[in-house]
């Protein structure tokens, strides 16, 4: 899968927010969760790989190409029965869930980030974790260059989440900065 994603221009998590990722999901052993942007499957089969026994994950994915890839990977796993994806705009499908998650991945449109934490928070167990990957944004997020024009809402947005999830008093926030940033928010109450 990592081959075909470099292949093909797949943005898949890379290897270090992967590895902050996979041991996470360890830590956690969620039995619900949802993930915000499919790609072709390939943190969704690592959180499948990590998660509890009977793991169930609901995976958004907007493109209807890169969700038959991802259904064509998630069928030849041993997954397949405990993965739904659900095709369509990510913010208007995570109102459609219902029931409470474990663990949230948010790995998609960046320009909606804090948009999505509203919109998962009233479904986050209290115990629940949230990581949302590129946080940093090719250093601009955090960084002192100035932010391309192109850039400029996406990085206000994120700048916008992070202190949504770091000024939370629900929540014990680290910021993982190896590369691109990888935000790990564990909530307690």
């Amino acid at each position: 899968m990592k081959e075909y994603g470099e292949a093909n221009h797949v943005p898949i998590i890379n290897a270090k927010g992967l590895h902050v990722l996979t041991e996470t999901v360890a830590q956690k052993r969620p039995r619900r969760v949802l993930e915000i942007g499919t790609a072709i499957g390939y943190s969704t089969l690592y959180i499948a790989a990590n998660g509890a026994d009977d793991v169930e994950i609901v995976t958004l994915e907007l493109s209807d190409e890169r969700a038959d890839e991802a259904e064509g990977f998630i069928k030849r796993s041993r997954f397949a029965g405990q993965i739904t994806i659900v095709r369509g705009d990510a913010g208007e499908n995570i109102l459609r869930q219902s029931g409470r998650f474990d663990l949230v991945f948010i790995d998609a449109a960046k320009g909606q980030y804090p948009d999505y934490f509203r919109k998962v928070y009233p479904l986050l167990a209290e115990d629940g974790v949230v990581i949302a990957d590129n946080v940093l944004f090719r250093g601009y997020v955090r960084g002192s260059e100035p932010v391309p024009r192109r850039f400029r809402t996406i990085v206000k947005r994120l700048r916008e989440y992070i202190g949504m999830v770091t000024e939370n008093d629900e929540f014990r926030t680290e910021i993982h900065e190896d590369g691109d940033g990888l935000a790990v928010s564990w909530r307690y109450r």
